[in-house]
């Protein structure tokens, strides 16, 4: 199984963050699954491909053209994959991948995660989708979504669509064994009231 993972591209980060990413990359390669990222070399972009890259996982590097300057791309990947722009790159890493997983980031991690969440909660995949809350890094935005749901902004049961954890194998295992989880579309994004 192919796994997209999205995280931080500074480097300016403690180090719980990179520690807990390169585990992430190398249980997920010793599990026997690929890596789908972003391509960079920095930050969790890199601690996870360097964790991979100790579990002789398969790494495949999804960028746009832009980013192949000197130092800026992970240099141990299997395949490169570029694109001329990031919409391209997000639409290559979604079709690649049968999970995804959010590890600590910035304001691109937020896009990519809420882009993925929202497909989901469309029913336009049925992938899981898990977050790598290290050290309580998500606390603050898991605490807005269920705020969001409690105004009515959006139903409850969307926060099933997801499952977060401090815990890698944790994660992985719910990637690996996903709950089936079904609704009706137009109830969740309510369209039509549960009767």
């Amino acid at each position: 199984m192919n796994i997209c993972i999205y995280g931080a591209a500074s480097d300016d980060i403690a180090d719980v963050f990179k520690k807990d990413g390169e585990l992430l990359g190398e249980k997920l390669a010793r599990r026997g699954h690929g890596l789908v990222f972003g391509g960079g070399s920095a930050g969790l972009m890199g601690a996870v491909a360097r964790g991979a890259s100790r579990g002789d996982g398969h790494i495949i590097s999804i960028a746009p053209s832009f980013f192949d300057v000197d130092g800026v791309l992970y240099a141990e990947c299997d395949e490169y994959i570029f694109t001329e722009t990031m919409r391209e790159r997000k639409q290559k890493m979604e079709d690649l991948s049968e999970g995804f997983i959010i590890t600590p980031g910035g304001i691109g991690t937020f896009d990519e995660f809420f882009e993925i969440f929202t497909l989901r909660q469309l029913g336009r995949h049925q992938k899981p989708i898990a977050i790598l809350n290290t050290d309580g890094y998500y606390d603050d935005l898991l605490a807005m979504l269920r705020h969001t749901a409690k105004l009515n902004f959006m139903d409850s049961r969307n926060m099933e669509l997801f499952f977060a954890s401090e815990d890698v194998d944790q994660l992985l295992d719910y990637i690996e064994n996903p709950p089936h989880i079904q609704f009706d579309i137009k109830k969740l994004r309510r369209i039509e009231k549960d009767t």
